[in-house]
């Protein structure tokens, strides 16, 4: 089930109903429900996803005890490294393995060998990269002491399956969100007030302005051999916001719809595209992945602790494996590549000149980074990237291709009001998921009936969000 779909519209009112008046306020029988809720939420896609999901709670949770229950450092060890590894391994099967296995063939290939690997004709689990660095994230936090395990095993599959987060996070930690499922919640009108307007911003930024800058996007990356340099650069540009407001968007509807049954989920974006420089972008953008790959991976692997090479060594590690992680392609690892690799420079020269950014030169610089690195997240292949990012230093500007000038219009319009929203909440130091209960209840009622408005004449077509895929 998506969010933007008419059984998301029927779903979510009737679960809501259920949970706050037919359960009698009861945690455990609220969190049942929403277990429940949330397996038809997933199960809606292909009920055979079920059985992942169910076996990868199943497995977590029973290491998770084996852990906190051994008796030797060596046993304690073990019970880890085997959640890690088939938690892993699923992963690898599912979305790594005709990678890996063509990219081992063209290799040897090149060398004069013929190999011809046996691809997998699997479909990729929705949302499997999501749930599993939930687990992961469980597991190695009881395994450093940090936390003991949950022993309900409704409360631990409620934090690994909870809905709204489930396809594409927010991803949480069981340290944030597992007291909030086992505590008691209430109802209040803040909480609703700000879950509402969070979930109508999401729409909008989603429905209205990303899916019109879809149309344009993929006209362009779709056919980029018969465009000149201004049309690619304008649909670069384009696809830098489309990615933002989609997946901000996603996030908004995700967290504004926890809020509605009491919980509070991780922001998830902090208006990004200020930024000053790239570090501080990834503080900014998808930022419970961000502090993941920080936490987790980053920091075991030493982070800054052991000297600047191999701080530059780690910076690049968790970056080429953070493009991994958004797919099986050599264009992920590469976006990740130059993320790593700016990132490293940056450091570099904000020790070496005492300073922390480059003002609003860093702010133009950042996003011009972001730009060209999104051109390998959007185009299907390398040479096609390759193709575009060069079509931006040739002397090709002609008037960029503007198609039906309709959706052109209503699409920069959008787009305006999508930045100028953006701009006032940022400079006014607010954020989408408290502004609902900061402003009074006609202007709450105005502002959400604009965007539901907008959607309803503006949006160009419907389409999956764009981090489904990974």
């Amino acid at each position: 089930m998506i969010f933007n779909s008419e059984a998301f519209a029927v779903f979510l009112p009737i679960v809501f109903l259920l949970y706050w008046f037919a359960t009698n306020k009861n945690i455990n029988s609220q969190n049942l429900l929403l277990l429940v809720a949330s397996y038809v939420f997933y199960g809606w896609w292909d009920w055979r996803f079920l059985f992942l999901l169910v076996f990868s709670t199943s497995l977590d949770y029973y290491t998770a005890l084996k852990m906190f229950k051994a008796e030797t450092k060596k046993r304690k060890m073990f019970w880890f490294w085997l959640s890690i590894s088939i938690n892993l391994g699923f992963l690898g099967v599912f979305k790594y393995y005709n990678f890996f296995a063509s990219s081992l063939a063209d290799s040897l290939s090149a060398l004069g060998w013929t190999v011809s690997p046996t691809a997998l004709s699997v479909i990729l689990p929705v949302g499997i990269s999501f749930y599993t660095f939930h687990g992961l994230s469980y597991v190695i936090d009881i395994y450093k002491d940090k936390i003991e395990p949950e022993t309900n095993v409704i409360t631990y599959s409620l934090f690994v399956s909870f809905f709204p987060l489930l396809v594409a996070g927010p991803i949480e930690r069981a340290t944030h969100l597992l007291p909030q499922i086992k505590k008691k919640r209430f109802f209040t009108d803040v909480m609703f007030r700000e879950g509402i307007f969070q979930i109508a911003t999401g729409f909008f930024r989603k429905m209205v302005i990303a899916d019109n800058l879809a149309v344009y996007v993929d006209s362009v990356y779709g056919n980029a051999d018969i465009h000149n340099s201004s049309s690619l650069l304008l649909a670069s540009i384009f696809y830098t916001f489309q990615i933002y407001f989609d997946f901000s968007g996603y996030s908004d509807i995700a967290i504004g719809t926890a809020k509605l049954f009491g919980f509070s989920l991780k922001e998830n974006f902090n208006f990004p595209y200020f930024s000053k420089s790239l570090t501080e972008f990834w503080r900014r953008w998808h930022m419970s992945l961000s502090f993941w790959l920080r936490d987790y991976l980053y920091i075991s692997l030493g982070g800054n602790r052991k000297g600047i090479k191999i701080t530059y060594r780690n910076l690049m590690i968790t970056m080429l494996l953070g493009g991994l992680w958004h797919g099986a392609s050599w264009n992920f690892v590469i976006w990740g590549g130059i993320h790593g690799l700016v990132l490293s420079i940056e450091k570099f020269t904000f020790q070496k000149l005492k300073i922390t950014d480059f003002g609003f030169l860093g702010s133009i610089l950042t996003f011009a980074i972001a730009v060209t690195a999104w051109v390998f997240f959007r185009s299907p292949d390398i040479h096609t990237s390759v193709y575009i990012i060069s079509k931006f230093f040739t002397n090709d500007y002609g008037a960029p291709f503007i198609g039906d000038i309709n959706i052109m219009t209503n699409t920069l319009a959008m787009l305006f009001a999508g930045l100028t929203l953006d701009t006032y909440l940022f400079s006014s130091g607010f954020s989408v998921e408290k502004y609902g209960s900061k402003i009074k209840t006609t202007g709450l009622v105005a502002l959400i009936s604009i965007f539901v408005m907008c959607v309803v004449l503006f949006y160009s077509n419907t389409t999956n969000f764009i981090y489904f895929q990974f």
